[in-house]
């Protein structure tokens, strides 16, 4: 699988350089998101902006990795959603479950933002 990750202080950021996320390359992503998760790692941005195509498998890995964030108090947030991606997303109507942003920046903005509600909640 080709990818690249970016870690920074409050979160990571994985860039897929893979036109399609099926079951060649969703175990590998799904090790790496388990990894990222035991470092402690638990804001993840999915950049997703080269995925052309995602099956089932594609859509198990991305969900895995959601739910590790979310047991860890973190968030994952997908960025750069093509058509046919978001379209799965939408038909298994997973858009209310997943954080779903344009841009990357984005992302970061909205895990910053995450992490000041989360700490403002935990002080109540």
């Amino acid at each position: 699988m080709k990818y690249s990750i970016d870690k920074k202080e409050s979160y990571t950021v994985i860039t897929i350089d893979e036109k399609k996320l099926d079951t060649t390359v969703a175990p590998d992503l799904k090790s790496e998101f388990v990894k990222l998760n035991a470092e402690g790692s638990n804001n993840l941005i999915l950049d997703l902006q080269n995925v052309k195509y995602t099956d089932s498998s594609g859509l198990s890995s991305i969900l895995i990795a959601n739910r590790l964030c979310n047991s860890t108090g973190g968030l994952l947030v997908l960025t750069g959603l093509q058509d046919h991606v978001l379209k799965l997303i939408t038909i298994s109507k997973l858009e209310s479950v997943l954080h779903i942003l344009p841009t990357v920046e984005e992302g970061i903005d909205r895990i910053f933002l995450h992490t000041i509600e989360r700490d403002l909640t935990d002080k109540e």
